[in-house]
């Protein structure tokens, strides 16, 4: 055998990735990670970060969430902030660039302990590793845009290397112990923000168990832990929160979840034909090769999460965070794994596509949200660090402006959601005397709540919304509340955001 027969033509697939992609694929790395951190200064900072940054800092200094912050989400949607505020403390630096900092340190763990996991795995045979890497970090890390942060973000990337894991037993392999406490505390983690995600996870477990028909998969110790985990949090939140159940649960149950979008609306949001172009475009893509494992649990996995989006009704597009995340590396992997018989060039080409541009329109949707960013300017000429009332029911006006100019929140509140919800519930007519006494009495409790705020935190600068409500009318409507501002006047008006200072 001559020199040049013994040196193959064209490497096979992994082992030309083996040699040649690492450079390529940590340059490609590299690329991606300027681009997310630049985008994180270019883009608004996420308002519900913002706020639950605030609520982390008040509990801090020793404010009891529930009772002097009024929040509506269970305790792990503020804990999970806390480690940020504290080493922010620590190293002097703003809190969000270093929850920023922690939340992509997070993305490359779960990522390398995804591509731990799967190495070696029947999972990934004949996929090259670096692609689907920079796919995934471009998911966790860009994609998201002004989502950056948020709940179903983190979850999503705690969720992962149990994906892994499930992908693994999938194939009748054994992961490693640390991989199944890994994936049990990240899936553990992410189902205690909200019990919605089940639904996700679920989905995925249940297509797998299906198709293997073997149902042992469903108490792997993975699952365990992560039931477990989700058992003690409950515990914990009953014994160290119990005004979540007393003073919230009843709160959420009568005023936040009957508000929702009906399900045409749900169904016109982009999220669902985004998501259905990607799920058609995979599905072509496979029809003839068919559907291995692993896509089939990022398929399920990514339909369980639409449930959970249509599920819970309100159609903002972080809710839909996970189920287009999952349907992109559904179509990555459909892209680059090996089927007999291969698809043809043009559909190759063709998915290519549809992965480029619905990323691209998912970043948009996910960018969407209320930028206060022009009332900074204004509201900075009124003095240093000042402290902020908003009469708004929406929580883009107030955060993160206040965090901006280093100021103070006056309301335990995110805003006056109560009010909003019930003008938004009585817009189709009446609801009966016996419920419009019930929300009265909510909004009464609302009232009174910032009517103390006000005398503990005395504002020097109050937003009045009529842009996105009707802010001016509700304070003429509230003698009681207008009377704690009487000396208060309006200074300037941004986009029919009136700013009052005080005479």
């Amino acid at each position: 055998m001559s020199q040049t027969e013994a040196i193959p033509q064209t490497l096979p697939r992994d082992r030309a990735f083996g040699i040649a992609g690492p450079w390529r694929g940590w340059l490609g790395l590299a690329a991606l990670v300027a681009v997310a951190i630049a985008l994180r200064h270019w883009l608004a900072a996420n308002t519900d970060v913002s706020w639950l940054l605030t609520c982390a800092e008040r509990v801090i200094d020793g404010g009891r969430l529930y009772a002097d912050i009024i929040e509506t989400n269970p305790p792990m949607a503020m804990l999970v902030y806390i480690p940020g505020v504290l080493l922010a403390r620590a190293l002097g630096c703003p809190a969000e660039t270093v929850t920023d900092a922690l939340v992509f340190a997070a993305i490359l763990v779960s990522l390398a302990a995804t591509a731990s996991i799967l190495r070696r795995s029947a999972a990934r045979r004949g996929v090259p590793g670096w692609p689907l890497g920079l796919l995934g970090f471009f998911v966790l890390a860009i994609l998201p845009t002004q989502t950056f942060g948020q709940r179903e973000h983190i979850a999503l990337i705690g969720l992962l290397p149990m994906l892994a894991v499930i992908a693994l037993r999938a194939q009748g392999e054994a992961p490693p112990r640390w991989a199944v406490v890994t994936a049990g505390l990240g899936a553990g983690v992410a189902l205690a923000f909200k019990p919605y995600f089940a639904i996700g996870l679920g989905c995925g477990l249940g297509a797998l168990a299906v198709q293997a028909r073997a149902w042992r998969g469903l108490v792997a110790p993975e699952n365990v832990i992560a039931a477990a985990f989700a058992a003690l949090y409950l515990v914990g939140v009953t014994l160290l929160f119990p005004e979540f159940f007393s003073v919230i649960g009843p709160m959420v149950r009568d005023v936040y979840l009957p508000v929702g979008l009906p399900f045409e609306a749900l169904l016109a949001k982009p999220a669902v034909p985004l998501w259905a172009i990607l799920t058609l475009a995979i599905l072509a893509l496979r029809r003839r090769g068919g559907i291995d494992a692993t896509l089939l649990l990022l398929l399920a996995s990514s339909t369980g999460f639409a449930v959970a989006f249509l599920a819970q009704r309100k159609g903002w597009p972080y809710h839909s965070y996970p189920m287009l995340a999952l349907a992109l590396l559904g179509l990555g992997q459909a892209l680059l794994s090996p089927a007999r018989p291969a698809p043809g060039r043009a559909l190759r080409i063709g998915a290519v596509l549809v992965l480029a541009v619905v990323a691209v329109r998912a970043m948009l949707w996910f960018d969407v949200a209320f930028d206060a960013r022009p009332l900074r300017q204004a509201v900075s000429r009124l003095g240093p660090r000042p402290a902020i009332l908003a009469i708004t029911g929406e929580p883009g006006i107030g955060h993160p402006l206040v965090r901006a100019l280093g100021g103070t929140w006056v309301s335990r509140q995110q805003g006056l959601w109560i009010a909003t919800y019930l003008e938004f519930m009585r817009r189709d007519g009446p609801l009966g005397p016996a419920r419009d006494a019930m929300l009265d009495a909510y909004a009464a409790r609302e009232r009174a709540m910032l009517i103390e705020d006000i005398r503990i935190r005395p504002p020097t600068v109050v937003l009045v919304d009529d842009l996105t409500g009707a802010g001016g009318a509700w304070l003429r409507a509230h003698p009681d509340i207008a009377a704690l501002l009487a000396d208060f006047v309006a200074v300037e008006t941004v986009n029919n955001v009136a700013i009052l200072a005080r005479r």
